[in-house]
């Protein structure tokens, strides 16, 4: 193999799966597209973008020797689009908790007063039977 890091070269998909492309760079040698690689926008089926038979722009992102696998990236050797600019976000205004037991709701430290005044009270009667 004697292609280089960094340079683009042409290829030919040859075929496709959910998580990438294989892409020939010649008669003997292929690489992978994966799916993040394939466009500057997010791709969820790769069927959408790449057909077996494209002819494609990559460039060689790594190519490791010993196992003969080549990364490739398309995104890579397209321009970046311009960003939108982001809107300004407004903060949610807050919610006041709701303290008017009429309304049907009850604080959770009204509902604890409550919870401890009902186990005093308890606590009390066991102690009084306790003394009988």
């Amino acid at each position: 193999m004697n292609f280089e890091v960094g340079s683009i070269v042409e290829g030919k998909v040859t075929g496709i799966k959910p998580f990438g492309a294989f892409v020939a760079l010649n008669d003997e040698v292929q690489g992978l597209v994966h799916i993040s690689e394939v466009s500057h926008s997010f791709v969820k089926d790769i069927n959408d973008v790449l057909k077996v038979g494209d002819v494609v722009q990559v460039k060689i992102l790594s190519v490791d020797e010993d196992s003969k696998k080549i990364s490739l990236s398309i995104r890579q050797t397209q321009e970046a689009p311009a960003q939108a600019p982001k809107k300004e976000r407004r903060p949610a205004p807050k919610k006041q908790a709701a303290q008017d037991s009429s309304k049907g709701f009850n604080t959770l430290e009204a509902k604890l007063k409550e919870w401890l005044k009902e186990s005093t009270d308890r606590q009390a009667q066991l102690n009084k039977r306790l003394k009988k």
